[in-house]
């Protein structure tokens, strides 16, 4: 028996956005006059030039879109100009999922590592892109370093916020931004006409919804919960403000935002281009007209209250003037101080992104500044035109004993010590009752919600001995719902006059988290049978509309409930969707779920994901570690369904006659195209070894995978083997021998 060990290295296996790892990125034209045929479009209706293939990280994909991107960071006389690659533009492909390669050119940033660090910080307090760097080259010759940060675009959507189908808009004005052309939210007069020099529109239709959005922003802050996700508004607001980040809402073009109407009818604002943070941008505004640029001085001094009550920032001046937004306000901007700068976290991420650009930059020869400028970025400033980009690390020095030594700052926030629900582990459809030990602070409040896609209801807690607390005014808060789900998730709300404060620090984009009491399946038990990514003339749903759908396919001789089980087609958020309580398989039967992002009914289960029909994963598991199936697939072909054969065990394969709702193949039947040998993997899922038993001899290679397909190791196959799964992450990966694939679930 062969004994296969793997080393760390191996399955350290990075993906396209891992800040962590430079990607290397090569664009091939056969038009020796790219460049102006670029600069042309970029002047005219910005197509995209057809480039005969772009390798991303040794992979090619042929036939590709190309073109540039940028307003101030673009300029025709530039080599280096940002770039945006489409990888779908005219054949449907994808790199790990992602069809569209965003690259920014550093411009006005010594350091070039502005962007990726801002990123790298903000994903700890609301959702963002993802970001890193890339080394591009162009027909051969080295452009130079880029950030590469991900597109935000409908997939980025329905992985952030569980559907795809909303209002979608772009907040940069259309034309160069003017002070007369902001993408403030202010109401305007006239129109939704009024509104299009403002605002891009992403999706089909929502001029109406923006005129709304904008009508409440303006005159009626007290119902702007009711439109806005204002705890994520909250959370941009105050990153902008800590980290001078002014090419955004925050400065003079109230710009770099994206707004989502989310399936629950609220905007949730999404931060971009953040290449300029860090005091990058020294437009500050006032008014309507004013644009004169901040010193570093005043950048460093920027006040806690800009724009308090300007109305050019309604949706400042509406965090201002609401007394609990305000107290929010300062608590995140709070804790973004304390986590980030007063640690030094920043200084010594950007310090080891320089370290590992170091090399690529020092052979950019289209860089805007020059290496030794690069070198000392974080302690000296450099001139970008007009005004000087300071030192990250001296500005946010200078910037924390600047806030440090606010009235706001020296507020004493409440303390909350505790938060613990009880009972710890409650059966499904009892009473939860939440306990908090909270002191100085005159309310305290409960948020909580039961899928993870909805909003967070906010509830009092009491300290009076009648809400599950102990006694009367002892400091031990309490409040109560009911989990009819098989998880809640909450946070603990607390504030006094002057300032608040949240348990979790990082509420609401983090939170506590209760669990039912629940028998969950086991492997095996419950599988993904068959799906259809691409349904044009098969089976419909109760709307008869044509859907993409996944059948599950129960095992097992007993009925299985789905409750606490979660569908998903993104491995980094397992728990997309939630199968509603009281979802029930009958044994040896079959489910389906339509992927279309519609409402599930009492009768019909509708998921908030669309299945890409590019090609990604589906993911059936308990929302964490457990997984009880998953598929990874390919590009589909329109009405042909991939399933198992036989059913629940079998390999699976294209099924040019989808069986919708029933036995793929007959009872009991096999079928040797699909199952040409048995692998056998025990145990599974494993943390130690495992074994691993053919059917049948084989002469030829064990190869392993991870879940995006990407081959990691391979072996040259003896017999059986036993396989060293220690160094592996926590995961899904695929052994296949020959044609026979098996799935084996990694759990550390």
């Amino acid at each position: 028996m062969a004994i296969f060990c793997i080393s760390a290295s191996l399955f350290a296996q990075s993906t396209f956005y891992n800040n962590g790892q430079l990607q290397r990125i090569e664009l091939q034209f056969s038009q020796a006059d790219w460049d102006y045929r670029m600069d042309t479009a970029k002047a005219g209706a910005e197509t995209y030039l057809l480039a005969d293939w772009v390798k991303i990280n040794g992979i090619q994909y042929d036939s590709v879109g190309v073109k540039y991107k940028g307003n101030s960071s673009y300029n025709s006389t530039q080599v280096k100009n940002p770039l945006n690659i489409s990888l779908d533009e005219f054949i449907n492909q994808a790199h790990e999922g992602y069809t569209t390669v965003k690259l920014g050119n550093a411009y006005a940033d010594p350091s070039l590592v502005r962007e990726v660090l801002a990123y790298d910080i903000l994903k700890n307090y609301m959702h963002c892109p993802q970001a890193n760097f890339a080394q591009v080259y162009v027909n051969g010759n080295y452009l130079g370093l880029y950030s590469n940060a991900e597109n935000i675009n409908k997939e980025f959507c329905s992985n952030h916020f569980y559907s795809s189908a909303g209002t979608f808009f772009k907040c940069n004005p259309i034309a160069i931004p003017s002070p007369l052309t902001k993408s403030n939210l202010q109401s305007l007069t006239g129109d939704s006409t009024s509104y299009f020099p403002r605002y891009e529109l992403k999706s089909t239709n929502g001029w109406n919804d923006l005129v709304d959005l904008c009508d409440v922003v303006t005159t009626n802050a007290p119902t702007l919960s009711a439109d806005m996700d204002m705890d994520r508004v909250i959370w941009m607001l105050a990153f902008n403000d800590v980290m001078v980040n002014l090419d955004s809402y925050s400065g003079v073009f109230t710009q770099n935002y994206y707004l989502y109407r989310d399936q629950t009818g609220h905007f949730n604002p999404i931060i971009w281009d953040l290449n300029m943070s860090f005091a990058g941008f020294p437009f500050l505004g006032v008014g309507a007209s004013g644009t004169a640029s901040l010193t570093v001085p005043q950048l460093e001094q920027l006040p806690i209250d800009i724009h308090a009550t300007d109305p050019f920032w309604p949706l400042v001046k509406s965090v201002m003037a609401t007394p609990r937004y305000l107290r929010m306000y300062l608590a995140h901007m709070r804790t973004i101080t304390d986590e980030k700068i007063a640690s030094g976290a920043y200084a010594s991420s950007a310090a080891a992104f320089q370290s590992l650009i170091d090399t690529a930059v020092a052979s950019d020869n289209n860089k805007f500044f020059t290496y030794t400028q690069f070198q000392n970025s974080l302690t000296t400033g450099a001139i970008n035109g007009s005004y000087t980009v300071p030192g990250i690390s001296s500005l946010m020095t200078a910037r924390l004993s600047y806030l440090q030594g606010t009235p706001q700052f020296g507020y004493a926030q409440p303390t909350i010590s505790s938060a613990l629900p009880t009972p710890a582990s409650p059966a499904l459809n009892s009473a939860v009752t939440v306990t908090a030990q909270v002191s100085g602070a005159d309310s305290v409040f409960l948020g909580y919600r039961l899928d993870q896609s909805v909003k967070f209801v906010r509830v009092p807690m009491y300290d009076d001995g009648a809400h599950g607390d102990a006694g009367a005014g002892d400091g031990l808060y309490g409040a109560s719902f009911t989990l009819t789900a098989a998880e809640a998730q909450y946070y603990v709300y607390a504030e006094n006059a002057n300032i608040g404060a949240f348990s979790p620090a990082r509420a609401e984009h983090e939170f506590h988290t209760v669990q039912a009491a629940l028998n969950l399946p086991l492997p095996g038990d419950l599988v993904i049978n068959e799906f259809l990514a691409v349904n044009t003339t098969g089976q419909t749903d109760e709307n008869t509309q044509f859907e993409d759908w996944i059948e599950l396919y129960n095992t097992t001789n007993s009925s299985l409930a789905l409750t606490g089980l979660y569908l998903s087609d993104n491995l980094l958020n397992r728990s997309k969707y939630a199968f509603p309580a009281g979802t029930v398989i009958p044994a040896h039967g079959f489910l389906i779920v339509w992927a279309d992002e519609d409402s599930s009914t009492a009768s019909y289960l509708h998921c908030n994901f669309k299945l890409s029909s590019q090609g990604e994963e589906i993911l059936l598991g308990d929302g964490g570690n457990l997984t009880l199936d998953s598929v990874v697939y390919g590009p589909q072909v329109a009405n042909v369904s991939t399933g198992r054969c036989p059913d629940g065990t079998g390999t699976f394969a294209a099924r040019p006659t989808p069986t919708f709702n029933a036995y793929n193949c007959s009872v009991g039947a096999t079928d040797a195209r699909d199952v040409p040998m048995q692998l056998t993997v025990f145990p599974n899922p494993a943390s130690q070894s495992v074994e691993i038993v053919a059917s049948s001899p084989y002469k030829g290679e064990l190869i392993v995978t991870n879940a995006l397909g990407t081959k990691i190791y391979s072996e040259k196959w003896t017999g059986n083997a036993t396989l060293d799964v220690k160094e592996l992450l926590t995961g899904v990966y695929f052994l296949q021998l020959g044609s026979s694939t098996k799935k084996l679930v990694v759990i550390h």
